[in-house]
């Protein structure tokens, strides 16, 4: 493996740091100041892109910055499973900060600035976490994650968001704070270091059975922004934000970084020989099943849009923890690629919902009748983005999940592929409604004072544009998705599993 000293990735992070400042200091410059979020997001994904030819060829880029303690480095790596968070959060900000500039203009949303500033921040977070070298830096950046994006969630200052964004910080950071401390107290109290290696860090180590899955449930459930029930009631929460940040939070950032962090848990902290001896993977296994299945049929009771698609995330997180605790070669495939497929998809549908709410101020399903009609650009990447969700072709979640199948049989794990399939039948349920009322149902007259007359409902230039761009990439994802599946082979190897 080569192993190549660079500076990038700090030049990532440090991207829209800078760009956060500026935007503050252009806070009465409001063009100027929305094309600095835009061009930081394309210098930001060109940097990050620039570091995939060595990772793909197997190798790594490695920065030390500081010492912290004895076997406790400030240090980034960027491998193959940091490079699959890193693209995906930094080419979809390109497209957040467009639909962001498109919706708070159309909405006239009070304090700009700060959202744009707190939205930059933010990504610097995800992409230093992607691109952590151990688990000192990755908490670092997860905290650091979790509160830059408070003032988000709480952007519209009323009563509900101070509610919301209250239950956010209570699990996100009670979490991190309680059981994420002592996991790595006690990880390091073990093993003498932080660093991820690629069988995990307590090889040797004679620490009995029962400390060592203590730690780990302290990890899975310390890195709540995972969702896995019933650590997810934040996220429902969390939907009093706007649509651009509910996309930032679902698709881009904060969830990803959530799954990111198991993932590295499972493969470099535990390693995947520790977490089967333990028989702590098929525990997970049965953990996340049971919250992808209870998470859709919450999903399939909910008429609030955002809170269907919210329910429908905790759901889809669990896919990507599944294919790595089944610990098989396609199963770890399926996983890693979801956060791919999951982010595309999901970014796209929550668009879409800011595009209804921009046009027509309709929140809930049951008002959505005759709308495609209207807005036929945004329920046609609506419906494509649903496909993701369910996971048909020719979509990118069509892609992961045949990964994920073949991985439950390759398991010899039946009970999983039942889940598997149950899901993608109450992902059916729950969105082609949407579509189907949207089309073929006749139009109602609006029963509130704030809905737009149906007749006057009209696309939205600067928010249906992106959406469009997105439904095109989790189509593009699902008829080449080379990149990412030679990520996740590489993610595979690198953990044992191949």
């Amino acid at each position: 493996m080569e192993f190549l000293l660079s500076i990038r990735p700090v030049l990532a992070i440090a991207v829209s740091l800078t760009a956060a400042v500026l935007i503050l200091c252009l806070r009465n410059r409001a063009n100027l100041r929305d094309a600095v979020s835009v061009a930081a997001a394309v210098v930001k994904f060109l940097i990050v892109i620039s570091l995939a030819p060595l990772v793909l060829d197997g190798g790594t880029h490695d920065l030390t910055l500081f010492e912290v303690l004895p076997g406790v480095d400030f240090a980034f790596r960027v491998d193959a499973l940091g490079m699959v968070f890193a693209t995906v959060s930094s080419l979809l900000w390109i497209l957040a900060a467009l639909y962001s500039i498109g919706y708070m203009r159309s909405q006239n949303e009070h304090a700009q600035t700060r959202f744009f500033a707190a939205f930059a921040v933010s990504l610097s977070a995800a992409v230093g976490g992607a691109f952590a070298a151990n688990l000192f830096t990755l908490v670092i950046f997860y905290e650091l994650l979790s509160l830059i994006t408070y003032p988000l969630v709480y952007h519209k200052e009323d009563k509900a968001s101070w509610a919301g964004s209250r239950r956010y910080v209570v699990y996100l950071i009670g979490a991190s704070k309680s059981l994420l401390l002592v996991a790595l107290a006690l990880t390091y109290h073990l093993a003498g270091t932080l660093d991820f290696m690629p069988q995990g860090v307590f090889g040797g180590t004679d620490a009995s059975g029962a400390l060592l899955s203590v730690v780990y449930l302290c990890y899975l459930f310390g890195f709540a922004k995972a969702a896995i029930m019933p650590f997810h009631a934040w996220l429902p929460a969390a939907m009093v934000a706007p649509t651009p940040v509910s996309a930032l939070l679902h698709a881009v950032a904060v969830v990803k970084m959530g799954v990111f962090c198991l993932l590295r848990v499972i493969f470099y902290v535990m390693g995947v020989d520790l977490m089967s001896s333990l028989g702590l993977a098929i525990a997970t296994a049965y953990l996340v099943s049971f919250t992808i299945v209870m998470a859709s049929i919450y999903a399939l009771t909910r008429d609030d849009l955002k809170a269907r698609l919210a329910y429908s995330t905790v759901s889809q997180l669990s896919y990507i923890i599944l294919g790595a605790v089944l610990l098989t070669p396609m199963a770890a495939v399926g996983g890693v690629t979801h956060i791919a497929a999951h982010a595309f998809s999901k970014i796209t549908l929550f668009f879409c919902a800011g595009s209804i709410y921009c046009a027509s101020h309709r929140r809930n399903i049951s008002d959505l009748a005759g709308i495609g009609r209207q807005l036929p650009w945004t329920m046609g990447a609506f419906f494509i983005g649903s496909l993701g969700m369910i996971g048909l072709p020719p979509s990118g979640g069509f892609i992961s999940k045949w990964y994920l199948v073949l991985g439950s049989v390759e398991a010899g794990e039946l009970v999983f592929l039942t889940v598997l399939l149950a899901s993608a039948v109450l992902n059916a349920a729950y969105f082609l409604p949407v579509t189907y009322t949207a089309f073929f149902e006749k139009s109602k007259p609006p029963q509130g004072q704030t809905l737009v007359a149906m007749q006057d409902v009209r696309e939205v230039p600067m928010v249906a544009v992106p959406l469009l761009i997105t439904a095109i990439l989790s189509l593009v994802l699902g008829l080449s998705p080379g990149f990412f599946v030679d990520l996740a082979q590489l993610v595979m190897r690198g953990a044992g599993l191949g």
